[in-house]
């Protein structure tokens, strides 16, 4: 069974969704965020909610709770880590996962630069191919949702190829015509 991983920046909203979506049809998957810290949109622009990689789901959401309970509902974050308790129990960060995957899916292009680097820093010791694909996801609700059919259809294909090494042009092709999202793709070693 291919191993999938889906990051985006802190493993809230695009990342989670493409889980979702994957877990909901039986593939093997994880999700991790790049960022420092878990950063969710607060009272202003310049007041964020900052959260550390493993704070629980269920505790960001009491802490929302207790803070603004309307405000995070109408802003869609509630829901979010509703959704987000459902697939695991809190936000992980990739430079912290020393699993190998197959293919790892990433939301947007610093963050496919990150694991990109962070993959090269680890050496490439395993000489083990892993399969890095960016969907450009614009981070709001409506097109994490989108986004995630376009993770899901990528891994539908992929694991539907009998030899990945050599369909993985074709199925980065194939998916860019039809799906909305813009694609990027890089091989790189464990």
């Amino acid at each position: 069974m291919v191993k999938f991983a889906v990051i985006c920046a802190s493993n809230m909203n695009r990342s989670m969704e493409g889980h979702y979506q994957l877990k909901k049809h039986g593939y093997n998957i994880q999700s991790f965020g790049t960022g420092s810290a878990v950063r969710l949109p607060g009272p202003s622009a310049s007041q964020p909610n900052i959260y550390e990689f493993g704070t629980p789901y269920t505790k960001i959401y009491a802490d929302l709770v207790s803070q603004n309970k309307a405000l995070y509902a109408k802003i869609g974050l509630l829901e979010m880590l509703e959704r987000n308790q459902k697939v695991k129990l809190a936000p992980q960060r990739f430079h912290d996962e020393y699993n190998d995957f197959d293919v790892i899916f990433t939301c947007e292009e610093r963050v496919f630069d990150a694991v990109c680097e962070e993959l090269l820093n680890r050496t490439g010791m395993k000489s083990k191919p892993v399969h890095v694909v960016n969907v450009e996801i614009e981070d709001n609700h409506k097109e994490a949702l989108v986004g995630g059919k376009t993770i899901l259809e990528l891994a539908r294909l992929i694991a539907e190829s009998k030899n990945l090494e050599q369909d993985m042009d074709g199925i980065i092709e194939d998916v860019q015509d039809r799906m909305p999202n813009n694609l990027l793709y890089m091989l790189a070693f464990y």
